[in-house]
This record gives C-alpha cells, sequence and structure tokens, in this order.
C-alpha cells in the first residue's frame, strides 16, 4: 500500500481467529460448533474486533481437524447447518463484525467427490485435477522409495501415496488424505473460482487462504517433477513447491475472476510460508491485483532448532526485532503487514516468548502491546486475549493433532527420542497447545462443553479465564481492549513509519511510530529482570504515557527509561496546550 493511496478499511482493523471445535459447545458433544459462536458473540464485541475469521467448518472426515474438506459448499454436521452459519454471519453483520473464511484450496480431502473421480480409473476426466505419477522405473509399486520423487510430507513420511486400484501415486504435501489439487488444470481453477463467488454472494466478507503459495509447482517441459534436496530417503520439496512459477498468475487469475467489482469491504489474506520480504511485496502490492496481506513465518521459525518446531530454542530477542523490522520496511510502501503471534498451528505465546508462570499477565499484555504498535493488521487468536497458556500435556495420549501423533510415530519407530523426551518436545511444539478449549469460567470444562470435550482442558482454567479475566480492570483482556481502541483512534498506530531503537539491545524491544501525528515511543522488556532502553523520537517534548501494562507509571528520568520484568510502555510526545 503506498503512502499516497487513501488508506484501506483494513488498516485500521483487528481481526479475531475463531476455532470452531475449540471455542463454544452448544450441544453436549464436546465440539465446538456455530450455534457456540452466537453464545459468544457480546465477547467479541466487548472486545472491540472488526472482523472473525473462521477455521474451516466445511464439510470434512477432520482427518486434520477441517483442513482436508470434502464439500466446499457445505457445513460438517459437527458445526451445524448452512442455516447456523448465515444465523452467525448476519448476527455478526449486526454487530458491524465482517466474516473472513479459510479458504484451503492446495489440496482437498480424499473423500471430496472431485478425488473419488479422479483416483477411479486413468481415463477419468477429472484424473488431472490432481497429481497423479507413476513408480519410479525398475522399482517394486508401493515399496519404500518408488515414489516418483523423493519429496517429503510437512506431516512426516512419503508426500507420495501408493494407489493400487491405478498402481499409480498421488501427491499430498500433508495428510495422505490430502491429496493436492493440480492447478495447472484450468479446470480445476474454474471450479475453485466459481466456489469462491458462491460463498462472496452468500455474504462472507472474504477468505484466509491456507499455504496459499504451495499452488504452483515446478514442473518440467516434459510434465516431471524433480527430486528435492536431503541425503534420506524422503527428502525436502520446498525448491519446487513453494513460491513456483506460475504462482503469481494464478493469484492475479483469482483476483480478475472472484473479486474484480466487488473489492469494497473484502479482506484477503494468504497464508505464505517460506515467503521473503520480496515476496511479500509481490503479494500485497495493490498494482498488481494479488492479495491484501500475507503471513510470513520467519519470525516464528528464530526459536527452531533443527528438529523443526519440536526443537524449541531460547529466542535471540535482536533477530526477532532485525527480521520484524525488515518487513516492517519492506512491505511500507507497497505491500501490508499482517501482525500476529498466534493461531491454531502455534504454540501459545506467552509460554513461547513470555513467562506463563510468576508473569503471566505482563508478558501477555507486554507481546500483545509490542505486536499491535506495529504498522499492520493485528490478529488476535481464541483465548490469547485471555492469556490462555500452553496446555503442558504430561502423557502422549493427551495429544489430538495428526502432525504431533505422526512425529511421535516416527520418532519411536527410529529410536530417536525416549517417551519422555517425547512428551518433551510435544508440550514445547505441538499445535494442541492452542488447540484446548477456550477458558470461559472456572466451572467444569471451563464453560466450554456440558459433556466431554474432545480435547483436555488446561487445568489452569479455575484462575486463567474470560469470566474472571473481564472482572478485573488490570487484565489481559482488558488490555486487548485499550490496543484495539487505540489503533482505532491513533493514525499514527495505523499507518505511521516504524523505526527500531537500540537493535542490538538484547532484552529491549524498542521503537519509534512517526508521520500523521505525535510521535510514539514503544518499549516491552523481554525478561524477568529490570531494563534500561534510551527514549527516542519524541523530540524533546514532554513524554506522556499512552499505555502501560503496571499500574503505576514507568521510571522515566530525562532520556532514559527504566523497564521493571515484562514491563510494555507506550509514550507519545506531547503538544503544547
Amino acid at each position: 500500500m503506498s503512502p499516497n493511496d487513501p488508506p484501506a478499511w483494513w488498516t485500521g482493523a483487528v481481526v479475531y481467529q475463531i476455532y470452531p471445535r475449540s471455542f463454544q459447545d452448544s450441544d453436549g458433544d464436546g465440539v465446538g460448533d456455530l450455534r457456540g459462536v452466537l453464545q459468544r458473540i457480546d465477547h467479541l464485541v466487548a472486545l472491540g474486533v472488526d472482523v472473525v475469521w473462521f477455521s474451516p467448518i466445511y464439510r470434512s472426515p477432520q482427518d486434520d481437524n477441517g483442513y482436508d474438506i470434502s464439500d466446499y459448499r457445505d457445513v460438517d454436521p459437527i458445526f451445524g447447518t448452512l442455516a447456523d452459519l448465515d444465523e452467525v454471519v448476519a448476527a455478526l453483520h449486526e454487530r458491524g463484525i465482517k466474516v473472513v473464511m479459510d479458504l484451503v484450496v492446495n489440496h482437498t480431502s480424499d473423500e471430496h467427490p472431485w478425488f473419488i473421480e479422479s483416483r477411479s480409473s486413468k481415463d477419468n476426466p477429472k484424473r488431472d485435477w490432481y497429481w497423479w505419477r507413476p513408480p519410479r522405473e525398475g522399482m517394486e509399486p508401493g515399496s519404500p522409495g518408488a515414489e516418483s520423487t523423493n519429496w517429503g510430507s510437512y506431516f512426516s513420511g512419503p508426500a507420495w501415496e501408493f494407489d493400487r486400484a491405478t498402481g499409480e501415486y498421488y501427491l499430498h504435501l500433508f495428510s495422505r488424505k490430502q491429496p493436492d489439487l493440480n492447478w495447472e488444470n484450468p479446470e480445476v481453477r474454474t471450479a475453485i473460482y466459481d466456489m469462491m463467488r458462491w460463498w462472496l454472494d452468500r455474504g462472507i466478507d472474504g477468505f484466509r487462504m491456507d499455504v496459499i503459495n504451495l499452488i504452483s509447482k515446478t514442473v518440467g517441459d516434459d510434465g516431471s517433477l524433480a527430486d528435492g534436496v536431503g541425503d534420506g530417503l524422503y527428502g525436502d520439496n520446498r525448491a519446487h513447491t513453494v513460491n513456483g512459477p506460475r504462482l503469481h498468475e494464478f493469484l492475479h487469475e483469482m483476483h480478475r475472476e472472484v473479486f474484480e467489482g466487488r473489492r469494497d469491504g473484502l479482506l484477503l489474506v494468504g497464508e505464505t510460508p517460506g515467503a521473503t520480504v520480496e515476496d511479500g511485496r509481490l503479494f500485497t502490492d495493490p498494482a498488481r491485483e494479488e492479495l491484501d496481506m500475507v503471513f510470513t513465518f520467519e519470525h516464528m521459525h528464530l526459536d527452531h532448532g533443527p528438529g523443526g518446531r519440536f526443537d524449541l530454542r531460547p529466542l535471540d530477542l535482536r533477530a526477532l526485532k532485525a527480521t520484524m523490522a525488515r518487513w516492517q520496511a519492506g512491505l511500507f510502501d507497497a505491500g501490508w503487514n499482517a501482525l500476529y503471534w498466534c493461531n491454531h498451528d502455534q504454540p501459545r505465546i506467552v509460554s513461547r516468548f513470555g513467562d506463563d508462570g510468576a508473569y503471566r499477565r505482563e508478558s501477555a499484555t507486554m507481546l500483545a502491546t509490542v505486536l499491535h504498535l506495529h504498522r499492520g493488521t493485528p490478529y488476535v487468536y481464541q483465548g490469547e486475549e485471555l492469556g490462555m497458556t500452553d496446555a503442558h500435556f504430561d502423557e502422549l495420549t493427551d495429544y489430538r493433532d495428526i502432525e504431533s501423533i505422526r512425529f511421535a510415530a516416527e520418532a519411536r519407530a527410529h529410536g530417536r527420542l525416549t517417551d519422555e523426551q517425547l512428551v518433551e518436545a510435544l508440550a514445547a511444539g505441538s499445535r494442541d497447545n492452542a488447540r484446548t478449549p477456550v477458558q470461559w469460567d472456572a466451572g467444569p470444562s471451563a464453560g466450554f462443553t456440558s459433556g466431554e470435550p474432545w480435547i483436555g482442558v488446561n487445568p489452569n482454567h479455575v484462575s486463567v479465564n474470560a469470566e474472571a479475566e473481564r472482572a478485573d480492570p488490570a487484565s489481559v483482556f482488558h488490555h486487548y481492549r485499550r490496543l484495539i481502541r487505540l489503533r482505532h483512534e491513533d493514525r499514527v498506530v495505523r499507518l505511521g513509519d516504524f523505526a527500531l531503537v537500540e537493535p542490538e539491545h538484547p532484552h529491549v524491544y524498542a521503537f519509534t511510530r512517526s508521520g500523521g501525528g505525535p510521535s510514539l515511543f514503544v518499549a516491552g522488556n523481554f525478561s524477568g529482570e529490570p531494563q534500561q532502553v534510551t527514549v527516542a523520537g519524541m523530540n524533546g517534548a514532554r513524554a506522556e504515557l499512552v499505555l502501560g501494562n503496571y499500574a503505576d507509571p514507568p521510571g522515566l528520568e530525562g532520556a532514559a527509561l527504566s523497564l521493571r520484568p515484562w514491563e510494555a510502555v507506550v509514550l507519545r510526545a506531547a503538544t503544547d496546550g
């Protein structure tokens, strides 16, 4: 987005992500549903959010909790009906809240009618709607290594599944029940665009596009796919599947076919693992007519060791600051940032980058302050506004996530980790940390359900819950309300320039926001020890405290700001009079 363009509505918006399975159950079956959402709309209104993004609620076998879709135009019965969804959308719209649907079109379920036809025979008209390839020449079909390439799945094991009915393999970058769609086939794209228009016609206000930068694969002139990198049986496929050669062509075509003529009020955000700042500019430059903003993963990988999400290491704050600042600068004049710490795929941020024990409230509010004062559109994941923590499960049987279960099974099979080490790894990195039920009150099952919840409720719900948070003016919940209101009211927060202060400070994240109004200085202490930082950008004027997460003002002597453990401070350059 250019500074000379009129600001889009979403520059001042805050998005709230609902993972329906864990939000609120209305019928006692232990799984959250749409009528449960209706019971909690007042919570969203009180928080002050502008948009609700629903993780998938489509009909699905639920192999990957709804990200394996068998019918794009229906609601899965565990969540309710299309009529229920229409009622939820209408209720949100009545309260001034827009609705964004998750769009999963890199793959479908293997139970989708398209795939059922595709696998029925080699000459079926929909055969080429998915990626089918024969076994390697001279190898026994179905044997390890006989796959047409050595690509590994993001969920462990091979990315190819042998289908005995036709003697060929189909590609699945994720679960074997999530076959990848072949976007090279124009019939596939036409069907997807038609489905998207159908949802917009029903009153949906946009899409969050799941792993959208994987839809274009690198294909040889002869239709071949090349091996990935790696010495093991299954290698790294990213050079052939991430940001492929026709990706921007497909996104521009989607924009033209689906959104042209009805862009006002819509929000288009892409999940783009592996995207660089340069990629982000291409995706979000309005002149290119692709997306409004993208989710980057760089800052979410900074605490990963060689073992990825299940090998978390201490965060180097200097690396986090440098990464965030690079995206702030890179998209300032041509694009827009999506800001997030948490979602359904990430451990809870207060447990990951903060202190979820003695300083849970302070570190949760500090992390929120630092994120929301960046330039971009903030995303709040359900329970984040309550300071919910990781699950801290202590048994492997507590986990439900397919990625976690497959990782544990593979690690056990190869003797890489003991069960004790596996419990420790999953406790730090599992996606289930974000998927425990929202903690509404201190009662049984945290007020989430009257039945047996589909996954365990965090025991700390007796003290960490919405009822307690809303009753305490100094709570995490009310701090989020103040942050959201500040974005709504202050043009500098929405559109001002960003500049780091003391980028090499190992414990303090400080920056200024300037342009279009009085400058702001923001500082967050990422440690449990007192820290000092130099206040910048106040132009010598008196500094007014806009927002803090301690009851009394911070220690400020001249330009020296003293920060208490996990303290957050927002100062504004005072104006005369």
